[in-house]
């Protein structure tokens, strides 16, 4: 049998790295066992997307900082604790793990008030404002949805932008019978008054669906492109005029609330002073910045970016005004008062439109 010499400087490099490697966990082993508060942060998107990299793993590091050492947050994305996306809210309120960031619409309905934020009309391309609108309305009118949860933040993102395969669009007509993936019932319910087919299903779905033709596009924001390589995928990015999207997506970022209410004070207050209307405003800022980056990664790799004109995005906002009407219904059943809400969210973005 030929013997194969093995080059003693590939063994060293070797043994040297997975040395460093094992200190280098022990080290944050060490860490988490040091502090006297541990969590375990679950949610779907992967390690590398912008959330977690610019949202979720700066606002870790605050609670972090905050509680001098005593809390320590291990992050978990991809589901890899188990289950699937729209079971995140039920496993936080089981206690399965201790705190989740998740999109409000994977559970519909679930969050009916909370709605108000995303609906197209209401939400138009600012999430700076609703982010500060979100907050002034929290304790009054939302809170009643999160019920066996302690909310950390809240937060849309930057609107539903339009991502088509291979199919331009200039009007609304161009939407008619097309199949288009929405992750949310007031998304799907914009799809259906423009005439669309809505697919519902979660974003890391997204990028093979548009591969095997199961839809034609999908309602997201631009800063999504990188992590799920939507340029690849995509052909057309497609927005209304001075930035108007159509409508937008509710995320939150909770806690079990049986976990909460068993931490003392000062803990709960390394969390409160990292997740205020300050931290509301920045996560509006860096998503703005998100998707300057994405939609440049979509153009730099060949794909047409378009804005409809000023008359067919007004034709666009006055077909989904019916999206309101129909939301207002809807929650009347559950004895929320939608036109109400509708008002006071409409005001209370207007009077942040000058801190964005």
């Amino acid at each position: 049998m030929k013997m194969i010499a093995t080059k003693p400087t590939l063994v060293l490099t070797n043994y040297f790295g997975n040395l460093f490697i094992l200190c280098l966990s022990l080290l944050f082993s060490q860490s988490a066992l040091s502090a006297d508060y541990n969590f375990k942060f679950h949610h779907f998107l992967g390690a590398n997307s912008f959330w977690q990299m610019q949202i979720l793993e700066p606002w870790v590091k605050r609670v972090e900082q905050n509680s001098n050492g005593q809390v320590s947050i291990e992050i978990f994305p991809s589901m890899t604790l188990g289950g699937r996306p729209p079971e995140l809210v039920q496993q936080a309120r089981d206690g399965v793990v201790d705190i989740i960031w998740t999109v409000n619409g994977y559970t519909p309905g679930m969050f009916p008030r909370s709605e108000v934020f995303e609906l197209p009309t209401i939400f138009t391309n600012d999430p700076v404002s609703v982010n500060l609108a979100i907050n002034d309305l929290f304790e009054t009118e939302l809170k009643a949805d999160y019920t066996g949860l302690e909310v950390l933040f809240l937060s849309v993102h930057a609107g539903n932008a339009i991502h088509m395969r291979n199919i331009p669009v200039n009007s609304a007509e161009d939407l008619i019978g097309k199949k288009i993936r929405t992750p949310s019932r007031t998304g799907a319910w914009s799809i259906e008054a423009l005439g669309g087919i809505p697919v519902a299903m979660p974003v890391p779905a997204l990028p093979q669906s548009l591969q095997k033709g199961v839809v034609d596009g999908a309602f997201v924001p631009w800063e999504i492109i990188p992590a799920l390589q939507l340029q690849h995928q995509t052909k057309f990015q497609i927005e209304g005029y001075n930035q108007e999207r159509i409508g937008s997506l509710m995320f939150q970022t909770s806690m079990n609330k049986a976990k909460w209410d068993s931490l003392p004070e000062n803990i709960q207050n390394a969390f409160r002073q990292a997740s205020g209307a300050e931290w509301g405003v920045e996560i509006g800022q860096k998503l703005k910045e998100g998707e300057a980056e994405g939609l440049k990664i979509a153009t730099d790799g060949g794909n047409t970016y378009s804005v409809l004109s000023k008359d067919e995005t007004q034709r666009l906002t006055n077909i989904l005004s019916s999206v309101v009407d129909r939301w207002i219904d809807n929650v009347a059943a559950k004895n929320i008062d939608g036109e109400a809400l509708v008002t006071k969210a409409r005001k209370a973005i207007a009077s942040h439109l000058s801190d964005s």
